[in-house]
């Protein structure tokens, strides 16, 4: 891990590049995500930035209709060869997480995981905040992660921007940006936003929150 972000921070960019390999080290859903979604259902379901559409897949189990949305081209071939294989539906879309290609108020239920952390400004990760609280039904759900402080490899109490390499089978490194946030920080951020927080918690290292759109009790 580096201290000081270098190398390209369009996320997309990055995980053109590194695609294939990374899809092939992440397999299975994370936990929390696959107790989030085993007690949801509805309509319509996004995975926003969907990566090779692990999680797309759990939702495919609880929704009529899924809708997978990741900036990185080379990640949504990944979803679309592991939806095929698989047997499963869903659509896949390319669109950046600050500006959805998706119409107000059509999702029932999403899930947003390490995703909003990779966006590069906190005018970004704001606006992608809103950008989720737009697209979610009046009794929509979301779950939102980003990477915490509270991970036993950082050793810092406020957030932070930094860069993660990742490394490709011939050697190549590849730096990814992140920014890690502190749980505070990640309240804070929630809270500006046009989302309601329905809880928030530490897990494994991450932050996360159960968020609805704004004026539904929470």
């Amino acid at each position: 891990m580096r201290e000081t972000p270098t190398g390209d921070p369009d996320p997309h960019r990055v995980y053109d590049r590194i695609a294939a390999h990374f899809s092939r080290t992440r397999e299975h859903p994370w936990p929390d995500v696959a107790e989030f979604v085993e007690s949801r259902e509805g309509a319509r379901a996004l995975d926003l930035g969907c990566g090779n559409g692990r999680h797309a897949e759990l939702l495919a189990d609880v929704a009529d209709d899924v809708v997978g949305v990741d900036a990185s081209s080379g990640l949504l071939a990944e979803a679309r060869a592991r939806a095929d294989e698989r047997g499963y539906d869903v659509s896949l879309v390319r669109g950046d997480a600050a500006r959805l290609p998706l119409r107000d108020a059509t999702i029932d239920l999403a899930v947003y995981v390490a995703t909003l952390h990779h966006l590069p400004t906190r005018d970004a990760r704001r606006r992608s905040l809103d950008e989720l609280a737009r697209v979610l039904s009046a009794d929509g759900t979301a779950l939102v992660s980003v990477w915490s402080t509270t991970h036993d490899r950082f050793d810092a109490e406020t957030g932070f921007d930094t860069t993660v390499d990742w490394t490709l089978p011939d050697g190549t490194v590849v730096p990814r940006y992140y920014h890690i946030y502190d749980p505070e920080e990640f309240r804070t951020d929630l809270d500006a936003s046009a989302l309601a927080v329905r809880d928030v918690y530490e897990s494994r290292g991450n932050s996360y929150a159960v968020v609805s759109p704004e004026g539904k009790p929470s």
